[in-house]
């Protein structure tokens, strides 16, 4: 007899995969189970997680693959598994029933529904029988089943109440209040002074532990330190990326980020690396290295974008979408962390003679270096983290600062390829266009920016294959709309607002690296469906779904950035950046209409909604062009790309010019700037302010000095 599989197994998603195999008897979110419950009269259990994700791991062999627990599931309630990121409309929904009436959310995420879909109860993960003050998940079975025989009415009241007040509290069904003026640029000084009160100035970040890598926090201080020159603003995001940048959350070896820190020293991570997180994160770095003029934030961003060149790039040049917290250990048995963790012994039978100088250098000790292990799964194990500096290892050990980055160096290669023998965690293959988006958006960037680096030509390649990918895979141009998710030659489900609005920002920032129409041509029309499809026209904002499917019971507007920005702030951004490409004032009138939701309360909840806020830098700015036409020394268009990279300037948009042929496509798109030649057949640089261009300069120096002025925050303030 071949083994036991459910529905799940012909499913794309990894993390319903993973759960083919369980005796619980699953459905996919659907029609099918949506029935069952109906003609079974019996409710419904919903489980949401992701692949990567380590407590699903944990409550998964705990109780879905307990048969005696399967057997309860399967006889009292119709479970429905779901992955919250191919189906983030239907996770925020149920998210916002637990949050609300838990006060507390993450995943796995367990709530139990009647057969129309309502929430009644529900929670994170649950042990499978009480411990640490938490209920056991066979017990709340058996509470609920006997709570849906004996006191029916009372729960189907209990939950049409909830879904009620939801509808109020998120305003899904009733119009906003009176729009009020846009905030004031004084809300970015507002803002900075909100993160000063929770800054950790010893530690870097924001509260205490854990701390998580929110970019579109330290992105809004960089962009409000730009606007109003406040340095207490850039210096809270220096030293916060430099700390996680030196901290165990930073994989050393391999390149990339965890997800968080579990300690408040950045020391002890959760080991899953999610895809999101490394776009966004070489943004904040490569925006870091710009506004402080450190060689130290451009490296990192290098070698992140190194991890995903090399282990989450598929083939075809698309981006996969994480990497889990879980790997096997020597035992064979599956612990966090246990790919990237090491003994003592380990670093000293690897490294010989230079055991001693990688000791330092990593925070290496014979007991382990875990300053947090709640769940005593480091005992013994060290995270690598950089504990002291080069200078002070040398004068400590007799060597010269040369020898101990030799040293150093030999020894990171010998580690790596250790672990490259060990078993690797989990890859979750599917690519999503939303991530794809925003990780265009980071090599076209580093393209841009790091304008002398080797590898430039190589991070414009890998930006362009993506967007080349999902043009020809995800992107439906007959039915005009965007799918989110592909995996096994499958591409499926129509794409929410955060797809259009990340990709788009992806090819905005592709097309600045690039110069090339086409990539300004896409985000435009996208833009133009996006508005079709999610913007609200009553009342103004950005819903994140059709709203056409009868399943999603809320159509909500996203306004947390939390792990990733609001597609409301991002496409705000969008459509002020466009609106500074081609000065159409329908774009900037969207978002102000935006604004305008909120108006001065903006300035209270930038903890909240700090990409958001950040956009205000670009509306209170002045609107910067800077065109850079090639001549004949393709050395003289490098030097000014290299003097338009050396000035930070988040309210600026630059357009290069390639080639005649290149000038007439943007030309037809951008009347302005068809005229925009060469002089004397040397590159040429013009800065326009709000399409008024200032006289062309071919001197790299010329055009630091009118970026300057231009980007200097007595002209804005």
């Amino acid at each position: 007899m071949g083994q036991w599989v459910n529905r799940l197994a012909n499913e794309r998603s990894p993390y319903l995969q993973q759960h083919a195999d369980n005796p619980v008897d699953w459905f996919p979110w659907g029609d099918e189970a949506f029935e069952r419950a109906r003609r079974e009269d019996k409710p419904i259990f919903l489980s949401i997680g992701y692949s990567t994700c380590h407590w699903c791991h944990v409550m998964a062999h705990e109780s879905f693959e307990d048969p005696s627990i399967a057997a309860v599931l399967n006889r009292d309630f119709v479970s429905i598994k779901l992955d919250r990121e191919e189906r983030p409309d239907i996770d925020r929904v149920y998210m916002t029933f637990v949050q609300a009436t838990t006060g507390a959310g993450g995943w796995p995420m367990s709530v139990w529904l009647t057969p129309d879909l309502k929430p009644f109860f529900g929670g994170t993960y649950f042990p499978p029988t009480s411990r640490w003050g938490r209920p056991g998940f066979i017990e709340v079975l058996g509470q609920l089943a006997r709570a849906w025989t004996s006191e029916r009415a009372q729960v189907t009241t209990s939950a049409e109440t909830v879904i009620d007040r939801l509808r109020d509290a998120t305003g899904a069904d009733e119009a906003a209040p009176d729009r009020a003026p846009v905030a004031g640029v004084e809300a970015l000084g507002a803002g900075i002074a909100q993160f000063a009160q929770a800054f950790d100035a010893r530690w870097g970040g924001f509260g205490g532990a854990p701390k998580f890598p929110r970019p579109s926090e330290l992105i809004f201080l960089l962009h409000a330190h730009a606007v109003t020159g406040d340095a207490s603003a850039r210096q809270m995001a220096l030293d916060t990326l430099r700390a996680m940048a030196l901290g165990g959350m930073r994989d050393h070896l391999g390149g990339g980020f965890h997800r968080y820190s579990v300690d408040a020293q950045w020391r002890v991570p959760h080991f899953e690396k999610m895809l999101y997180d490394q776009a966004q994160l070489v943004i904040a770095y490569l925006e870091a290295a710009q506004a402080s003029g450190e060689e130290f934030y451009a490296v990192v961003a290098e070698d992140t974008l190194a991890y995903l060149e090399r282990d989450m790039t598929s083939p075809d040049g698309a981006f996969y979408s994480a990497e889990d917290a879980d790997s096997l250990d020597e035992a064979g048995q599956h612990r966090e962390g246990a790919f990237y963790t090491w003994t003592a012994a380990d670093i000293d039978r690897l490294t010989g003679d230079a055991a001693a100088i990688v000791r330092r250098f990593y925070g290496v000790e014979d007991g382990g270096n875990a300053l947090a292990d709640p769940q005593g799964e480091f005992r013994g194990q060290n995270i690598l983290y950089i504990a002291q500096g080069i200078d002070d290892i040398a004068a400590r050990t007799g060597r010269s600062a040369d020898e101990v980055m030799s040293a150093l160096a030999h020894s990171r290669e010998v580690l790596s390829r250790a672990r490259a023998d060990r078993p690797r965690p989990h890859l979750d293959d599917k690519i999503l266009t939303a991530w794809n988006g925003l990780t265009i958006a980071a090599f076209a960037r580093a393209a841009r920016v790091l304008v002398d680096s080797p590898r430039r030509a190589d991070w414009l390649e890998a930006a362009e294959r993506a967007a080349r990918w999902i043009r020809a895979h995800l992107w439906r141009p007959d039915e005009k709309c965007l799918l989110r998710r592909f995996r096994d030659g499958e591409a499926g489900i129509d794409a929410f607002c955060e797809d259009y609005a990340y990709l788009v920002w992806g090819l905005i920032e592709l097309f600045q690296a690039s110069g090339d129409a086409a990539w300004l041509q896409w985000a435009r029309d996208l833009t133009a469906i996006e508005r079709e499809k999610f913007s609200d026209e009553r009342d103004g904002g950005w819903f994140s779904t059709t709203g056409t499917d009868a399943s999603v019971l809320l159509r909500l507007k996203e306004d947390y950035d939390g792990a990733e920005p609001a597609a409301a702030s991002v496409t705000v951004r969008n459509l002020l950046t466009l609106g500074h490409l081609d000065a159409d004032a329908a774009l900037a009138d969207r978002a102000r209409r935006t604004f305008e939701r909120y108006g001065q309360h903006i300035a209270r909840v930038v903890r909240v909604m700090p990409m958001m806020v950040a956009n205000l830098a670009l509306w209170h700015g002045h609107a910067t062009q800077v065109v850079l036409v090639s001549g004949s020394d393709e050395d003289e268009m490098r030097a000014l790309e290299r003097a338009a990279a050396a000035a930070y300037a988040p309210t600026a948009v630059v357009i290069p010019v390639r080639s005649d042929g290149a000038r007439e496509a943007l030309g037809a798109l951008m009347p302005w700037l068809g005229e925009m030649r060469s002089r004397d057949r040397h590159a040429t640089a013009y800065v326009c302010h709000d399409f008024t261009c200032q006289a062309p300069v071919t001197d790299p120096q010329a055009l630091a000095s009118a970026l300057d002025a231009a980007i200097a925050p007595r002209r804005i303030v």
